[in-house]
This record gives C-alpha cells, sequence and structure tokens, in this order.
C-alpha cells in the first residue's frame, strides 16, 4: 500500500519516504499499547489514515512557515501525514483525550518529525494562533467555527485565505446549508479509490 502514497506524491524526498514507510510498524506497536484506531482500520492505514490525511495536501501546498492546527487530532490524523509532508510548516495536533497524545507524541519522537507540537485540551479550551485549522471527522461544521472564532492569524499568505479544511464523510448538505461561504471538493477527484467514494474536503475561509 505504502506505492499509493509515492505514486500519489512522486516528489518526496527520502527522509520523508523513510518516514512513510515507518509509520506503519510504530501505529501497530502503539496501537498494541494503547488503542487509538481500530482494528480494520490499522490494517489499512495508508488508505483510511495516510492518504485520507493527504488529501488536504492535494488540495493546498501549505507554505514555508504555515501554522496548522489538527483539532481532534486522534491518533494523529490528519497531522502527522501532514506534517511529514510539509516539514516547512508548523503543525499543532490537540486532543481532549490524554492517551490519544501519548501516541501522537510516542509517533512524532520515533519518526523524528521536528515541526510537530502537541496539546492535550479540549477545543474550547485552545488559545493558540494558527492559519488553517484541519480536522477529521471532529464535529459539525458550526462547532468548529465557534470554537476557532478569534483564533486565526490576521495575515493570509498561502494561495488561499485562512480557514477551516474539515475532512467529511456522507451527506453534509444539512450541516453546510447556512455557510455562504465554502468549498467542497470529492477526494474520488484525487484519489480513484472506492473508500473515498463519499468523503471530501471541505474549506470555509475565516
Amino acid at each position: 500500500m505504502m506505492e499509493i502514497i509515492l505514486n500519489e506524491f512522486p516528489d518526496l524526498n527520502q527522509n520523508q519516504i523513510d518516514q512513510f514507510f515507518r509509520l506503519e510498524k510504530i501505529y501497530k506497536y502503539w496501537n498494541n499499547q494503547i488503542n487509538v484506531i481500530s482494528r480494520k482500520d490499522i490494517e489499512n492505514i495508508y488508505i483510511r489514515h495516510v492518504l485520507h490525511s493527504l488529501s488536504i495536501a492535494k488540495f493546498i501546498n501549505f507554505k514555508k512557515g504555515t501554522i496548522v492546527l489538527d483539532l481532534g487530532t486522534g491518533g494523529g490524523f490528519p497531522g502527522i501525514p501532514l506534517s511529514i509532508i510539509f516539514p516547512d510548516s508548523n503543525f499543532i495536533l490537540a486532543d481532549s483525550i490524554k492517551k490519544k497524545i501519548i501516541v501522537v507524541n510516542e509517533v512524532v519522537t520515533e519518526l523524528g518529525i521536528k515541526n510537530v507540537k502537541t496539546e492535550w485540551s479540549r477545543a474550547e479550551d485552545l488559545s493558540c494562533k494558527y492559519d488553517f485549522l484541519v480536522t477529521r471527522a471532529v464535529a459539525k461544521m458550526s462547532k468548529i467555527i465557534q470554537w476557532s472564532k478569534g483564533n486565526f492569524s490576521k495575515k493570509s499568505f498561502n494561495d488561499i485565505p485562512n480557514g477551516i479544511i474539515a475532512l467529511k464523510g456522507g451527506d453534509i448538505r444539512k450541516e453546510l446549508v447556512n455557510l455562504r461561504e465554502k468549498k467542497i471538493v470529492n477526494i474520488k477527484e484525487f484519489f480513484d479509490i472506492h473508500y473515498f467514494d463519499d468523503k471530501k474536503v471541505v474549506y470555509v475561509p475565516n
């Protein structure tokens, strides 16, 4: 399955390739100690977690110095794959469940990732500033917007304005109906894999 990552991201350097290659073994080890990913998903980690996370990297190329908050990171997705792809950006991986942050810290240390810091915190208690908030199946968009109010950096320097980039699945029309400004992209446009049939990247500018 690692071949899919290499095919989709042919410009990875050797260090990035090594990090992605080692990621599966490290997650399998830590998941046996502290269960943070379902057994079915851990067997398909490169599709259901890594590639899913990297759909954001197909949507936006974070520029050097970009600060990205991964809200409700769980076992480190989408934050860890994105931090490998964008070593010149800075990532804050936050979760309210301590055991998940413990696993993330171990994975980050073992992979030698230098551009990640973690926060054990509830979403509403976070006070850090960031350019983008990324998240995957954490809460309805209205809640995410509420939690992030006032925390975005004033200056935008990426190709799109600062904002929320959420990975969503299923029928999200009702959830997004009141949002005037939004962009929805089917992940199947990036990766022609059955698993992504109903999965989307949803961008809401700040």
